[in-house]
C-alpha cells in the first residue's frame, strides 16, 4: 500500500494536470482576471518539473523549496508568489524528514495554507485559491488523525477542494484582480481555486509504493 508522496513525482503530475487543463484555467481567468492563469501556471511547473529532474536523492522539503524558488522566478501575476510561497512553506516545515507520510503532508499543507493566507491577506469567501486550499488542508487532517490511509486521505481532500472551488462561483470576489469586477465577479469559478484542486489531486496520483 502506497505510504508516501514523491514530491517529483507529484509536481510531474500537477504540470500534467495543469498543463491538460490550461485552456479551460485561462477561460476561467478571462473572465474575471488577465486570462493568462493556464499558461503561466503550465510555464511555472514545467520549469520546476525540470529543477528536480536531478534531484532524486533530496529530502524532499528541500525538493519544495526549490519547487517553490523555482514558481517565483517564472510565473508572472499571483499565482507564482503564492504557490512559490506555499511550497517553500510546506518544505520549511518537513525540515530533513527522509519521506512525505500522511501526518508530514498533512503538516506542510497547513503550513502552505498558513503562507497563503499571510500572503495574499485572503480568508474562506474571498473567491480565492484559499476556497479550495483551506478545505483541502482540513479534510486531510482530519482523515490522517482519523487512521485513513494515505491515498483515501488526499481523496478526501480532493473533494473538498473540488467543492470549495465550486462554492466560488456565486461569491464577489474581495481579493486580487476579480475585485474590481465588484458583482461582475459572481456566477464565475475562481480559476486559482479550480487549479488548487488540479494540484491537489496530482498528489494521489504520486503516491509512491510502500511496505
Amino acid at each position: 500500500m502506497g505510504n508516501a508522496v514523491s514530491v517529483t513525482a507529484w509536481m510531474h503530475e500537477a504540470f500534467a494536470a495543469v498543463a491538460a487543463e490550461a485552456d479551460h484555467l485561462t477561460q476561467l481567468d478571462s473572465a474575471i482576471g488577465d486570462g493568462d492563469h493556464g499558461v503561466n501556471l503550465t510555464r511555472g511547473f514545467r520549469a520546476v518539473e525540470q529543477a528536480l529532474a536531478d534531484q532524486d536523492g533530496t529530502p524532499p522539503g528541500k525538493q519544495l523549496i526549490l519547487a517553490g524558488k523555482t514558481l517565483v522566478s517564472t510565473v508572472g501575476g499571483a499565482s507564482g508568489p503564492l504557490w512559490g510561497t506555499a511550497l517553500r512553506r510546506a518544505g520549511r516545515a518537513l525540515g530533513d524528514a527522509a519521506t512525505l507520510d500522511g501526518p508530514a503532508l498533512a503538516g506542510a499543507l497547513e503550513a502552505s495554507l498558513a503562507g497563503v493566507v499571510e500572503l495574499g491577506a485572503a480568508e474562506p469567501g474571498d473567491k480565492t485559491m484559499v476556497d479550495a486550499l483551506g478545505p483541502a488542508v482540513e479534510a486531510l487532517r482530519t482523515a490522517v488523525d482519523g487512521g485513513s490511509s494515505l491515498a483515501d486521505a488526499i481523496a478526501a481532500a480532493t473533494d473538498a477542494a473540488a467543492a470549495g472551488a465550486r462554492s466560488t462561483v456565486p461569491m464577489q470576489a474581495r481579493k486580487g484582480r476579480a475585485s474590481y469586477l465588484g458583482e461582475r465577479s459572481m456566477g464565475h469559478e475562481d480559476p486559482g481555486a479550480a487549479s488548487t484542486t488540479l494540484i491537489v489531486a496530482a498528489l494521489g496520483r504520486a503516491i509512491t509504493a510502500g511496505d
